[in-house]
């Protein structure tokens, strides 16, 4: 009888064992691909910033970024554009937020997902539509000036330009995260304020703000970290007075000159003291802020003209955001130098976009991206899986590392990382010469870097997608079919993967529709125009004199037209539990 016990405890056992043996697999194939192509890039960065010639450590080029005033000047515009465009998307959200969450009126769920559309409408393209308002002749000055000569608008709101521009693409993050805060707060301690005799205003203060610290820490930290490095938009305005631009312009010394790792190196301590501020300011507080509601808050039905301004906020908002890029949609359909000392354009004509079709810079482009896209979302997903099966489904001990490395890209600079993978390139190339392998040399074959970079950076939003539709599927459905003898990887195709569908559909769809119109990596590992992506494309077309704007704008308006499906389609898979997504 003992034995036949021992038997059937042995016989149950083997699944759970051959399970743990299967996590620490995954485990390990994760560890690696988070220490070559996350913590690798960093390091290489750091090591070339902080060795001198003769190989020793040195501060002498970090000091000569300080001692330079141009470089110094580029770090401040950079912080105080961050600082900036972080109020104003607080500014816009916590209202926003509030509405969608506490009230109700009709069109809410509708308005609500189009709020999210300016989060893939990218800053790139946008800054485009907003660079031909604010040109000399363009509509601003025929609305407000006669002046024969124009009006340099471009010099005297430039910087506002890109504020603007950069607030309006990421007020969603902000918006997701303080939606996601909200509606975990328990409304009994807002109800017990109001019974006290609190005002609203006071318990807004004094209750709610308070408690919703996670959401504004999580939405703060992620829009000053991408506001103070974001490339493409100072980029497209002409601004080179800030770092990030700084470092693309240094890209031809990068192999003989150690200033350029130097700046990076400067760039990345300032957006983690970004982080710490962060967390000094907004972090503290979080045991009590993160309690669950003991009973769901009821949203409140507005009815009327409180209805009516309700949507009109969410409207207002909305046309905003989409402002620049109907700029881009109008100059698209506009004929070639239509569009010159009038409000709107003289001449219109869809043929730019069958050119952009045809273009023999644009279309491989787009072809690209696409290739680009799909691969590094295949990728995404496949690492995504294995991270939030380690994460949830397993006891390894590690397990708490691997979901801090999968957020490590939101927290880290996306500038940061494509300069690493360069890095990464040319030291291997000084150390192995002739004998470097194609796929690895950027400047040659640059497609498994950038790839690899895409799904590096986008990993997060599959991570928390398929964490979230793991801890909402019960285990014993996987626990039942491995002991009925089925493989890990049957079990997996069959029962786990399909109940998350969902879930790693919205996850794969961001990953996709993000990698699309990535600008750092585009901008810094793709060299050779047979290789360029979307974003590379476009910039390089805007240079172009004649049709090249209004080819680039075309090519903008396709993607648009692309990714707004895509988050559309993201938010029907996942509604509110999209702000999960942008946590770090």
């Amino acid at each position: 009888m003992t034995t036949v016990s021992t038997q059937l405890q042995e016989r149950l056992a083997a699944p759970l064992l051959s399970r743990r043996a299967r996590h620490w697999a995954i485990a390990i194939a994760l560890y690696a691909f988070f220490a070559v192509f996350m913590i690798w890039p960093i390091a290489q960065i750091l090591r070339a910033g902080f060795t001198a010639t003769t190989g020793g450590f040195t501060l002498r080029y970090v000091s000569l970024i300080f001692q330079n005033p141009v470089m110094v000047q580029g770090l401040v515009n950079a912080a105080l554009i961050a600082v900036t465009v972080t109020l104003i998307t607080l500014a816009i959200s916590i209202p926003l937020a509030i509405l969608s969450v506490r009230y109700d009126f009709p069109g809410r769920a509708l308005l609500t997902g189009l709020l999210l559309v300016p989060l893939v409408l990218p800053p790139f393209v946008g800054a485009l539509g907003m660079r031909l308002v604010l040109s000399r002749f363009g509509p601003l000055t025929q609305l407000l000036s006669d002046e024969p000569l124009g009006i340099d608008w471009m010099a005297r709101l430039r910087v506002f330009g890109i504020i603007l521009v950069e607030a309006l693409h990421l007020y969603p993050i902000m918006l997701l995260n303080l939606q996601a805060a909200l509606a975990n707060l328990d409304p009994a301690m807002e109800q017990a304020a109001a019974n006290m005799g609190a005002s609203r205003w006071t318990i807004f203060r004094r209750i709610t703000l308070p408690l919703m610290r996670p959401g504004l820490f999580a939405g703060s930290t992620l829009v000053l970290i991408w506001s103070f490095t974001e490339l493409g938009t100072p980029l497209m305005f002409d601004f080179y007075t800030v770092t990030p631009v700084q470092i693309f312009r240094q890209l031809t010394d990068v192999a003989d000159s150690p200033l350029p790792y130097a700046l990076v190196v400067v760039m990345l301590i300032a957006s983690a003291l970004l982080y710490v501020l962060g967390k000094v300011v907004l972090g503290h507080g979080f045991d009590a802020a993160t309690t669950r509601a003991s009973v769901a808050y009821v949203s409140r039905r507005l009815r009327g003209l409180p209805a009516l301004a309700g949507a009109a906020l969410f409207i207002l908002v909305f046309v905003l955001a989409v402002l620049p890029h109907i700029s881009v949609i109008l100059t698209s359909l506009t004929a070639t130098g239509a569009w010159y000392k009038s409000f709107l354009p003289t001449q219109l004509t869809l043929g730019h976009f069958g050119h952009a079709l045809v273009d023999e810079l644009a279309v491989p482009s787009i072809i690209n991206s696409i290739r680009y896209a799909v691969l590094a979302t295949a990728l995404a997903l496949t690492i995504g899986l294995g991270a939030a099966v380690i994460i949830v489904r397993s006891d390894l001990p590690g397990r708490g590392l691997i979901d801090g490395l999968s957020m490590l890209p939101l927290a880290v600079p996306g500038l940061v990382l494509a300069f690493g993978y360069l890095a990464i390139s040319i030291w291997l190339k000084q150390q192995l010469g002739e004998r470097m392998p194609t796929w690895l040399d950027v400047q040659q074959y640059p497609v498994v870097l950038l790839v690899i970079a895409y799904a590096a950076r986008r990993l997060p939003y599959v991570v928390r997608s398929a964490v979230a539709g793991l801890q909402q599927t019960p285990l014993d459905l996987e626990l039942a079919a491995a002991n009925l003898g089925a493989p890990q990887h049957t079990v997996l195709r069959r029962i786990t993967v399909p109940l998350i569908a969902a879930n790693l559909v919205a996850g794969a769809l961001l990953a996709f529709a993000f990698a699309m119109l990535e600008v750092s990596d585009s901008l810094i590992l793709a060299q050779r125009p047979e290789y360029f992506p979307i974003t590379k494309a476009i910039l390089e077309l805007t240079e172009r004199l004649g049709d090249g704007p209004y080819i680039a704008s075309a090519v903008g308006v396709w993607a648009m037209l692309l990714l707004t499906l895509t988050i559309l389609s993201a938010n029907a898979f996942l509604g509110r539990r999209l702000g999960a997504i942008f946590r770090i």
